[in-house]
């Protein structure tokens, strides 16, 4: 089976979703593929200082000017779009992202595991690790930045047969793109990671995103990952097929051979 999957990294300006939304689609113009992850926040950027600032760039996740253009751009391109972008639901506010399928089906996730001052501006997600249907019917786990810290989220989603972990990101740690080696390896999934890239400010406070998005097979190993700096688009085409195949020796299998009456929550 070929599909091609990509990810698109780029500097969001911080409140600046008209500009920003205007960038994506520029980047993503001509570019044939079947499914595209970008970064977390994508829409809004990320260095927040009071809850009235999130309150501001907060979107319905049907027909807020994200889910619009990536529903314009998902039907005029044939593509699936992975999209981060601040929720606005009727209970609070959550850090998600969304699934953007050509038939115009969104899907939503929000973010398990806040990071840092997220936690002042964001209720914690309350989705759960679902796994959704893309284009072709290809089966895609969407995750959050800070989950890739706790095996369990990518093992959950493993556990509910995705074939692509669609990885949204803002890191500014310099450990996950290492670490979503073996997060691929241990579940023997395809993963995309999406990050941003460049410095943010906001008042006194700064960020330095480490941008390095990256496609990992089966494996763990990388397929491509980006510079620090560039802001592109990636597109290299798999066989998610290859997901469906848990077996690392002909006696030993990644999900058969568990023991989990062993193991401790």
């Amino acid at each position: 089976m070929r599909f091609k999957v990509g990810i698109c990294q780029f500097k969001p300006e911080l409140m600046r979703i008209e500009k920003n939304l205007e960038k994506m689609e520029s980047l993503l113009e001509s570019v044939l593929a079947d499914l595209i992850v970008l970064p977390e926040l994508a829409a809004s950027g990320y260095l927040f200082n009071s809850k009235e600032e999130v309150i501001n760039i907060a979107e319905d996740s049907n027909n807020g000017p994200t889910a619009t253009l990536f529903q314009k751009l998902a039907k005029q391109n044939n593509t699936s779009y992975v999209i981060g972008f601040a929720e606005k639901a009727e209970n609070g506010i959550y850090n998600s992202s969304m699934l953007v399928n050509p038939d115009a089906s969104i899907y939503i996730y929000r973010k398990t595991h806040l990071f840092y001052e997220e936690k002042k501006w964001f209720k914690a997600g309350d989705t759960g690790f679902k796994v959704f249907r893309a284009k072709n019917n290809v089966k895609v786990g969407l995750m959050i930045c800070f989950d890739w810290i706790f095996p369990e989220s990518a093992r959950s989603l493993a556990l509910a047969g995705a074939q692509i972990i669609a990885h949204s990101a803002n890191l500014v740690l310099p450990w996950c793109q290492q670490a979503m080696l073996t997060r691929s390896l241990e579940n023997g999934v395809f993963s995309a990671t999406s990050n941003r890239t460049g410095k943010e400010r906001n008042g006194d406070n700064v960020l330095d995103f480490t941008g390095m998005s990256q496609i990992v097979d089966t494996k763990g190993q990388i397929i491509h990952r980006m510079n620090k700096f560039e802001e592109s688009v990636f597109v290299t085409e798999i066989n998610p097929l290859k997901s469906e195949d848990k077996n690392i020796t002909e006696f030993n299998n990644l999900f058969l051979d568990r023991r989990t009456e062993l193991y401790r929550s």
